[in-house]
């Protein structure tokens, strides 16, 4: 298995975590799954339980913004050449759906929406496994040179 690092490109990165079921720490912890990787597109997936409730008893919005900046995230890591890196300078969420832990498994989608030599703008849904919508979200995103 290859290690993960800036030697490899961002596909090559993501493609190793997946054949791994490698995560980073709080993919971990919030238990966050990549699923899928293509060119410019990626899912993510995770079962929403009480333990990400609110005060309310629903999830909370920051476990949805988490898998859709992840998601947002992973689609451009998917295009960057090795030493690149990326940070999000903008994410836009908006919630449509409560979750709770009736919801299910639920899938994360991003994708690019165009790519420049410095910033990229991405989107990405959240979804149940019927695809029905419970949070949507558009990303700005810096891309960093080694």
């Amino acid at each position: 298995m290859n290690e993960i690092g800036p030697h490899l490109s961002g596909f090559e990165q993501l493609k190793t975590m997946l054949q791994a079921d490698r995560r980073p720490g709080i993919g971990e912890t919030l238990d966050i799954r990549l699923v899928e990787v293509d060119d410019g597109r990626v899912v993510l997936e995770s079962i929403p339980d009480i333990h990400l409730y609110n005060p309310f008893g629903i999830v909370q919005g920051g476990f949805s913004a988490t898998m859709l900046d992840f998601a947002c995230g992973y689609a451009v890591m998917s295009r960057m050449v090795p030493g690149q890196s990326i940070s999000t300078i903008e994410l836009k969420i908006s919630y449509h759906k409560a979750m709770n832990k009736d919801t299910g498994k639920i899938r994360a989608e991003g994708k690019i929406i165009s790519l420049g030599r410095r910033v990229a703008f991405t989107e990405a849904r959240l979804t149940d496994l019927d695809g029905k919508l419970y949070a949507s979200a558009t990303s700005s995103l810096i891309v960093l040179s080694a």
